[in-house]
């Protein structure tokens, strides 16, 4: 049975071990939390139980009091070159932008990219929109993550649904696999 355990930071009801309640969990999330080789980052991965309704970052934030910047943002963007399309994911802190145009594009080699169409997002992550995460996502993309989100002590992620967030230390983050760590990813 599953505990509550202190957030270190918002006003939550529910907070829990992830490794805990894994069936809350979007299938790709538990899967990699239960097979995350780095055994204490996914053991310190904290389970948050909220409003679906309130999932967006600027809403979450005020009915939860959780400050942006122990909030990231992790999108998927889909990179173009000669004809293949190259599927990445880039977390940034909730108050900045990924710098798709320039940094993104110019590390993964495109000539072209963009944030990926949602329906390609939702479909190829296995996760909800609103909800996709840096965890669980699949092995084969980049995971692209500013610097400043590792600096970062605890920070909110999604937790592959719209229901229920992820709080996670944020050098754990930068053990996750196909994790490169990037100064200016946010612009």
């Amino acid at each position: 049975m599953a505990t509550s355990t202190p957030a270190p930071f918002g006003n939550f009801d529910t907070v829990q071990a992830a490794l805990d309640v894994r069936d809350d969990l979007a299938a790709p999330v538990a899967d990699a939390l239960k097979n995350w080789d780095a055994r204490d980052a996914a053991e310190a991965v904290l389970y948050v139980d909220t409003d679906p309704e309130k999932a967006d970052t600027a809403v979450f934030a005020e009915a939860y009091d959780v400050p942006l910047d122990a909030s990231a943002n992790c999108v998927v963007v889909a990179a173009k070159r000669g004809g293949e399309t190259t599927l990445a994911a880039c977390l940034v802190l909730a108050g900045g932008r990924v710098d798709v145009n320039s940094t993104v594009r110019k590390h993964l080699g495109a000539r072209k990219a963009s944030f990926a169409p949602m329906d390609v997002a939702v479909t190829e992550s296995g996760m909800e929109y609103g909800g996709i995460t840096p965890v669980g996502l699949p092995t084969s993309w980049p995971l692209l993550i500013d610097a400043a989100v590792v600096d970062t002590p605890y920070v909110l992620i999604g937790s592959g649904r719209r229901r229920g967030k992820l709080i996670v230390p944020g050098r754990a983050l930068a053990q996750l696999p196909g994790a490169e760590v990037l100064q200016g990813l946010a612009g």
